[in-house]
């Protein structure tokens, strides 16, 4: 019995051994990884500067989730800091000369937002790229348009912390940066006119894919602290938020509110700053969109 227990307990040991080595391996090919060098063309996008461009992309900055991470100002601030090794703060975009972007052309713009690669041809390792991979070359033009007029404020780059598990999942493949997600031999995303039009609301729906998937199922987020709670599921499938919502109006008002329609709140993960910017065209025409979609369980790809 001693015998035995002594064997299991020497097993024991060299299994969590071996454990600890390969999470050590892992994590140095996560560092590794996040130096990694990537080459993609871009097309030429010139800045659009005339008045109705700029607003567009005031509108774009304020309802598609720039300022949950870089604040309504753009100088940037913490997204995620528990005081256990991770730390996200994004970076200052504004025309500070501090600011990250003080230098950039307009292809460094292009390959940040569409492809999720950083002037250094780095992967941009936070920064959720697939939501703004399909914008037009239009509103990209827009949206960059604005940022560059903005009041410069203090601030400097990105500060980018993970535990090692997190170093050790990202190294092993199991989570993603953006540059892995996105196709980038995608062409830029035709436009089509803003309407409460399911063709309008698949192009509103792209800045949800970070969070709730390329098929919009739900799940848990990839890469976010494990106290976060899983992506609600937006098809029509099993497990479904949408069965909460059976009007447009309703789904409209809970962006407004951050509240269900029983009256209930809905997590603060959720990036309700920007969602109660966006106009009831959108919002009316992603919620047609959700609904033309086929039916998935939650996290089902």
């Amino acid at each position: 019995m001693n015998k035995w227990i002594k064997r299991t307990g020497t097993g024991v040991l060299a299994l969590t051994g071996c454990c600890a080595v390969a999470l050590l391996a892992a994590a140095q090919y996560g560092e590794r990884k996040m130096d990694r060098q990537i080459t993609v063309s871009v097309p030429e996008i010139p800045y659009r500067t005339d008045t109705a461009s700029v607003e567009r992309g005031r509108y774009l900055f304020r309802s598609r989730g720039c300022v949950e991470c870089h604040g309504t100002n753009g100088a940037g601030k913490d997204v995620v800091n528990d005081g256990k090794g991770m730390l996200v703060h994004a970076p200052n975009i504004t025309p500070s000369p501090d600011s990250v972007v003080a230098g950039y052309t307009a292809d460094d713009w292009t390959r940040t937002l569409r492809h999720g690669i950083k002037p250094n041809s780095r992967p941009a390792i936070v920064m959720p790229s697939e939501d703004y991979a399909r914008f037009t070359d239009v509103d990209l033009a827009s949206l960059v348009g604005y940022l560059r007029q903005m009041p410069p404020a203090p601030g400097g780059g990105a500060q980018i912390e993970f535990p090692l598990v997190v170093r050790a999942l990202y190294g092993a493949g199991l989570v993603k940066d953006a540059a892995e997600r996105i196709d980038h031999a995608l062409p830029a995303a035709a436009p089509v006119p803003a309407a409460a039009t399911p063709e309008h609301g698949a192009y509103v729906a792209n800045s949800c894919l970070g969070c709730h998937g390329t098929a919009l199922s739900g799940g848990t987020i990839p890469g976010a602290p494990p106290d976060w709670p899983a992506a609600a599921n937006l098809t029509p499938g099993a497990g479904s938020a949408l069965v909460r919502y059976s009007t447009a109006e309703s789904f409209t008002a809970m962006f407004r509110s951050g509240k269900r329609p029983d009256g209930s709140a809905i997590s603060g993960v959720m990036p309700f700053t920007s969602l109660k910017e966006m106009n009831d065209t959108d919002v009316q025409a992603l919620y047609i969109y959700l609904k033309t979609l086929p039916a998935r369980s939650t996290g089902q790809p």
